[in-house]
């Protein structure tokens, strides 16, 4: 099945071609894609939550993200960071997340990582994610322009690895600097694409 660039819902507004008819989907489109986000705690629940996507679909995140956020305490950096292999145990468990106990530990060591990186300057997260947005960004106009990884994503994994972060590879980061309004890359002719071009100017 070839994968449009635009779709127009039965509600009359054309949106990119990945969003599905499913409502929750539509409203994060709508409302939350490509919002800037900013804020430690919002960007490593981000993180974290981009990070359990990695093989799997964002709307089977999105269908679990209350989950995510009850059995996370709210992605509380401090909380997670005092998990230990109990806690790790436990959220392994728990059917209601994505129980893949790799990427349970990795943000229980991302949030011990992160923690030790706002101690004493908070907003460091936020400074370092920003840091990485591009200077300008072209808005895709055909499905060849959809990318998934590109140079400033690559920067800003490399230095969430170097600080010791895992599950935050380019395409990862791509997808966290697309959700978090790093770039617009809602497509062109996307009506809330439109609406956030013409906000940035």
């Amino acid at each position: 099945m070839t994968r449009e660039l635009i779709t127009t819902a039965d509600d009359g507004v054309a949106r990119c071609g990945w969003v599905s008819d499913d409502p929750e989907y539509r409203r994060y489109h709508d409302e939350e894609w490509g919002m800037p986000l900013h804020g430690d705690q919002a960007l490593f629940e981000t993180i974290a939550l981009e990070g359990f996507q990695a093989g799997l679909s964002w709307i089977t995140i999105l269908r679990r993200r209350a989950a995510f956020r009850s059995a996370f305490d709210d992605f509380s950096i401090a909380s997670v960071a005092r998990y230990d292999e109990a806690k790790a145990d436990e959220l392994a468990g728990d059917p209601s997340i994505i129980r893949n106990r790799q990427k349970i530990l990795a943000t229980i060591t991302n949030a011990r990582v992160v923690e030790n990186l706002i101690s004493d300057d908070p907003g460091a997260l936020d400074r370092l994610v920003w840091g990485h947005a591009p200077a300008s960004h072209t808005r895709p106009e055909t499905i060849d322009q959809v990318l998934s990884v590109t140079a400033e994503s690559t920067a800003l994994s490399t230095a969430l690895r170097r600080l010791g972060l895992s599950f935050v590879g380019p395409t990862t980061m791509h997808a966290l600097m697309q959700a978090a309004g790093l770039i617009n890359d809602h497509a062109v002719g996307c009506a809330r694409g439109d609406e956030l071009a013409a906000s940035r100017h």
